[in-house]
């Protein structure tokens, strides 16, 4: 055999050709099938992470409530958060400002996909913007979890 410029590359033996059918019809059924176990669970897995981003959204506005009625030593609080709105949530006995204003803004950043109403201190109630990230997502007493209807 004569010696090639370019050792890399070896010079096919006569009768070889390349693949043959039968091999490529393998290697794509393997494909399809590696296909069809993946892209389930990658839609299960997407779905989930938008329910925890939710979830988070939800813990970091409690935190953010929390926060605020201890600097202002409220007992409690009532009121709504939500996108460019921190309508009125006033803190009960002793209250230091009667009204809060823009204040939760404040202990957090980021912009809220949903409006968070507050009770006692607590949430009480969310709706998630329509059209926003949370579109389908609708608030339980656990949080927020994906719509049945």
């Amino acid at each position: 055999m004569p010696k090639t410029k370019y050792p890399i590359f070896k010079c096919l033996h006569r009768g070889q050709k390349g693949f043959t059918l039968i091999e490529l019809l393998i290697v794509i059924a393997i494909l399809g099938i590696i296909a069809a176990v993946v892209i389930p669970n990658l839609g299960r897995f997407m779905g989930r992470g938008k329910v925890e981003a939710a979830n988070t959204e939800a813990h970091n506005v409690q935190t953010a409530v929390t926060a605020c009625m201890v600097e202002n030593n409220w007992t409690s609080c009532s009121g709504a958060v939500g996108p460019g709105n921190a309508s009125a949530i006033t803190g009960g006995t002793p209250a230091v400002a009667p009204e809060l204003g823009t204040e939760p803004h404040a202990f957090f950043t980021g912009n809220l996909q949903a409006t968070y109403t507050i009770g006692n201190g607590e949430i009480t109630n969310a709706v998630a913007e329509s059209g926003g990230k949370w579109a389908g997502l609708t608030w339980t007493d656990a949080g927020w979890a994906e719509s049945t209807t």
